[in-house]
Order: structure tokens, then C-alpha cells, then sequence
């Protein structure tokens, strides 16, 4: 009996440390463990446990790169598979998260039919409605990142659904690529009011892809995959990496992709009468992005207009905007005045670099 209990303790423990949750890919998060194929009718999956790790509801096919849809070829990143939800579908997955935490969910999808598509993710009892009509990239691919807080030590699940009904039941996303990466938002310090001011801390960004992970619109800061900025705006913005793009500083850094329609701020704590020095880095990823450019930069009553020729080969230059705060709380925000694509396939979504965003007090210069 004695032996019996050691086991089961010891087979519980093991459960558990596999269950336990690491920044990354979710367990078969690339989809590439399939159905068998008495789980499917044709490309869809029949069984709700056909793909490992996930639970299914609805019209969901298990797609190979190349397979066809009529005259179209869809095409899988890394030439892998993925899942398609069509209409009214869903996939999850439980995860375990810790109480008082902040997760953000990242997940790449492409667009296969021609409505205006969009996804509902959620983390119960949090949720939100992600538009994906927009095309940023020429692949087809974009990556979207979505932050919930969770409530409890326990396991939550993470949802992923097609709310849209067409006359075509498959006609949906494809869904890719589905990581989850823990969020540890920072405070603000003497040497910088705004909170995350670098964008160091952010969403998991997917190994081996090349188009960064958007920041969708209207993103609250309370919910904000990236934290202390909220995302305002009609457009997405587009969170990048130093391995796959040029970063004024850091690792980390924003790129603005859609003109006065891309904007984000924050809110930051400011004593009236004092005065404030914005600083910040503007550039280009070195991603053939070409032209002018310019970043509005607006903080209170202030504003500043940063214009930038970019070669589309990197590089960023310094600016400084300067004001006087009227209230406690100054909103700082900034948004690109053009819109740009790449030069390279002329279609992808593209704009100015943001880094390095800091604001201090400073001495007045007024006399008294």
C-alpha cells in the first residue's frame, strides 16, 4: 500500500510539472501532431480530441501547406500544418496560470476567404473581440498578441473562435503558431515617468518569423500586451525584435505601420506648473521600409512633428520634446503622420521605429 501511494504521488507530481507553464510555444502549439485519419472526413477534424492538446467545437480543418481550396494554395509558415476554423468554430486549451498574473497570448493567423474576419480569445472570465481584415504583411501571416490577468492559481482556458457564419462552412481563418508568455509590468522610476518606456517587456515573439507580433487596436492599458501602452486607434501596431529587425536600442522596440490610423499612449503621473523633457528614438527596422517618414509625438498641450528619411537599411535619430504639465496625469501619445509600404514587395504595411521613450522632470527655465 505503501508503494502504491509513493507511486501515485510521484505520478502526480510529474502531471503537474507537465502542466506547469513556461514562456513559448503552447503543448502542440504549431499544430504539427495531427488527427489520425479515422478523426477526419476529408480535412476536417470529426473527433473534438483529434489534435493533441486541444479540444475542438465546430467546423475546424487540419491543414497541410499546398493543400488547395478551389483555385487558391494555402500556404502553412515553415511549410508546416495548421488548423482552419470555419464557421462558428473553436479550438482551446488549458493552461496553468498563477493568481495575479498578467499572460499575453500570441497566435499567428491568415485570412482565407474574403469577408471581414475576426477572432473572439479569451481567458475566462477575460475576452476580446481581434480584427484580422487588415493585411500587414505580403505573406498573408500576421502574428497577434492579446493579455489577460489572471484571477486564480488554477488552470484557464485559452479559447480561440470564429464567431462568423458564411453560406461556405469552411470559410475562416487559419491558425497557427500559438504561444503564451508571462508579462511582469514595469514601474515607473526617477530616471523615467512612463512605464515601459524601451517596449522591453511585451508579447512572445514567434522564433523563425519575420514579421514581428501586432499589438491589435483599441487595447486598454489594463489589458495591453504591451504594458503601460494602450493602442488607441483604429490600426494595429507592430512590436519587434532586435534578432529579425534593425532597434534604435535594446532588444525590443515599435514599429508605427499605419500612418495617423497606428497611434498609441499612456498616461503618465505629472506635477502641475513642473516641467517635463520627452525624449525618444525614431527610425526605420531595416526592412526596406523607404521614404519619409515623421512621428507626431504629443504630450498635454505640447507637440512635435519628427521627420525622417529612411533608406530602409536601419538607423534612428533622437528627439526632444519639452513642456510644461497642466494636470496630475499627462497623456503622452505618439502616431505616424505617412503611410508607407515596403519597397521590397510594395504590399506589406510598414512605417517609423519607436525606442527608447523617457520622460523626467526638469528644471524650469522661466524666470520668476
Amino acid at each position: 500500500m505503501l508503494a502504491l501511494t509513493l507511486l501515485s504521488l510521484l505520478l502526480c507530481a510529474t502531471c503537474h510539472v507537465s502542466l506547469a507553464f513556461t514562456d513559448g510555444l503552447l503543448p502542440n502549439g504549431k499544430f504539427e501532431q495531427g488527427p489520425k485519419s479515422s478523426q477526419m472526413k476529408g480535412s476536417v477534424v470529426t473527433d473534438i480530441h483529434g489534435i493533441p492538446n486541444w479540444e475542438l467545437s465546430g467546423y475546424v480543418e487540419y491543414v497541410k501547406s499546398g493543400q488547395k481550396q478551389g483555385d487558391m494554395v494555402l500556404v502553412v509558415p515553415d511549410e508546416g500544418h495548421a488548423v482552419r476554423l470555419g464557421n462558428d468554430a473553436s479550438i482551446k486549451q488549458k493552461v496553468n496560470v498563477t493568481k495575479g498574473m498578467y499572460y499575453a497570448i500570441t497566435f499567428t493567423a491568415s485570412r482565407t476567404c474574403g469577408q471581414e474576419e475576426k477572432l473572439n480569445i479569451s481567458a475566462s472570465p477575460d475576452w476580446g473581440v481581434l480584427p484580422i481584415q487588415t493585411l500587414y504583411s505580403s505573406s498573408g501571416w500576421d502574428s497577434y498578441a492579446w493579455a489577460f490577468l489572471a484571477d486564480d492559481d488554477s488552470e484557464v482556458e485559452i479559447l480561440i473562435h470564429n464567431p462568423g457564419v458564411d453560406d461556405t462552412a469552411a470559410c475562416g481563418p487559419l491558425i497557427d503558431s500559438v504561444a503564451m508568455r508571462t508579462l511582469f509590468p514595469p514601474r515607473p522610476t526617477n530616471k523615467n515617468v512612463l512605464k515601459n518606456g524601451g517596449f522591453e517587456e511585451g508579447p512572445y515573439l514567434i522564433p523563425n518569423t519575420t514579421w514581428g507580433v501586432l499589438i491589435p487596436p483599441n487595447i486598454e492599458d489594463d489589458h495591453s500586451p504591451l504594458p503601460g501602452w494602450m493602442v488607441e486607434s483604429l490600426k494595429a501596431v507592430k512590436y519587434l525584435d532586435s534578432e529579425h529587425f534593425t532597434i534604435p536600442q535594446g532588444k525590443r522596440a515599435v514599429e508605427l505601420v499605419a500612418g495617423k490610423e497606428s497611434a498609441m499612449s499612456q498616461v503618465a503621473r505629472t506635477f502641475p506648473g513642473k516641467d517635463y523633457a520627452l525624449t525618444f528614438a525614431v527610425g526605420d527596422a531595416g526592412n526596406s521600409c523607404s521614404g519619409s517618414m515623421m512621428v507626431e509625438a504629443y504630450a498635454g498641450r505640447a507637440s512635435l512633428k519628427v521627420p525622417y528619411e529612411s533608406q530602409g537599411k536601419g538607423g534612428s535619430k533622437r528627439a526632444l520634446l519639452r513642456f510644461t504639465a497642466v494636470s496630475t496625469r499627462t497623456r503622452v501619445m505618439f502616431l505616424s503622420s505617412y503611410y508607407n509600404t515596403r519597397s521590397d514587395d510594395m504590399a506589406s504595411l510598414c512605417g517609423p521605429v519607436l525606442d527608447d521613450v523617457k520622460l523626467i522632470g526638469v528644471r524650469n527655465t522661466r524666470r520668476s
